[in-house]
């Protein structure tokens, strides 16, 4: 569940406004800056390919990914579990096997798969919490990666053990990589939930730092119109 208390009786302006500037500056700081991978899908002619991630609430990983060059489109969804239980209301007990999580369709020519792996780590989400971001507890908010082939896998795993080699963070990664994973698009009021609702105290306290930590982080990958969901697919 996200959850975000707040002062009964508060205006919701002036709580928002309050959250966003006793906070915003440490969020912004929660952001790892770290080098991109060593080993990376080699360069193509493709103009398309698949990335499916989980990261915590996929409010913000969406978002992040829907201001990166290169992606076309950033989904949220569920993966990990069966089609039965692909729903929001299901996921939230926790024992689907679901955990919630984004697709990505990107231009390889454009940004990589290492790239995006980078921008996961590095701003979308804290890797090193066991099934948990913040307030959202279970393992429907694991940080787990869904390789789409084993080039992607191999990507990963190596770029895992070079983050934890590095010891650029505090704590080991707990990302877990899961093949053969199918994705189940999530329900409409989750799309574009970022862009749509920019004042609601969770994405203010949460998401809109990440996206600013993309901008300044890596700001080569960041552009400033979203690319939004028009249709779930």
């Amino acid at each position: 569940m996200k959850n975000l208390v707040l002062k009964i009786g508060a205006p919701i302006a002036l709580v928002v406004g309050v959250i966003f500037q006793q906070h915003a500056a440490s969020a912004a700081e929660a952001a790892v800056i770290i080098a991109p991978p060593v080993v990376d899908e080699p360069a193509g002619s493709e103009h398309s390919a698949t990335a499916i991630f989980a990261g915590g609430c996929f409010w913000g990983v969406q978002g992040v990914f829907q201001h990166v060059k290169g992606v076309s489109n950033a989904i949220s969804g569920y993966t990990g579990g069966d089609a039965r239980t692909a729903t929001y209301e299901m996921i939230e007990n926790g024992d689907t096997g679901h955990a919630e999580s984004v697709k990505i369709t990107y231009d390889p020519t454009q940004v990589s798969y290492g790239k995006l792996l980078q921008i996961f780590f590095s701003v979308t989400h804290d890797p090193t919490t066991l099934n948990r971001q913040g307030g959202d507890v279970g393992t429907q908010y694991r940080s787990a990666i869904f390789p789409q082939t084993p080039v992607q896998r191999a990507v990963a795993e190596k770029y895992i053990a070079q983050l934890d080699a590095s010891h650029v963070f505090k704590k080991p990664l707990t990302t877990r990589i899961e093949t053969d994973k199918k994705f189940y698009v999530a329900e409409s009021y989750h799309q574009n939930y970022l862009t749509l609702h920019p004042t609601d105290p969770y994405i203010v306290y949460n998401d809109l730092p990440k996206v600013s930590n993309l901008k300044r982080v890596l700001p080569d990958q960041y552009r400033a119109d979203a690319v939004l969901v028009r249709k779930a697919m």
